[in-house]
């Protein structure tokens, strides 16, 4: 009798038991209302005056006379995350005999029209994300009598 009752006991309780793990396991824990995930957030929207640095890179430098006086060749950034300045190809003629020097990025003047210079991003329609040159107030002589810079 014993035998009988002790499993009519696990009937009454295992059954339930084991049929019921299933559903509680398809059901997702609730969870407390949260603020938005990186996911959900919309993508940020580059401010004007923002160009992609990979495109800056190659951008001719010319001086207010419409005279080129070199290329970008780099960007350094300093520790902090900041662009220190431009590393300019001077000099030389199809690379041979150019030398580079670095100048601060505030001695530089973006532009995407000859004699036109501006801090800004070309058109709020435009899709240019590079400036079209930039713009020193410098001379060919100056820049080639600086300093080379070295990486």
């Amino acid at each position: 009798m014993r035998a009988l009752l002790g499993a009519a006991l696990i009937c009454t309780f295992a059954v339930p038991t084991i049929l019921a793990v299933p559903s509680m396991a398809q059901q997702p824990a609730p969870t407390a209302p949260t603020a938005q995930t990186p996911s959900q957030q919309a993508a940020p929207v580059p401010a004007s005056g923002q160009w992609r640095a990979s495109k800056v890179i190659g951008v001719d430098v010319y001086n207010p006379q419409n005279e080129k006086l070199g290329e970008i060749n780099e960007l350094i950034i300093d520790q902090s995350g900041r662009v220190a300045g431009a590393v300019i190809g001077v000099g030389g003629f199809l690379g041979i005999g150019e030398h580079d020097i670095m100048v601060p990025m505030d001695r530089l003047r973006f532009s995407n029209e000859a004699g036109k210079t501006t801090t800004g991003a070309a058109g709020s329609d435009s899709k240019q994300w590079y400036p079209d040159r930039a713009v020193m107030n410098a001379t060919k002589d100056q820049l080639r009598d600086m300093k080379a810079f070295k990486y």
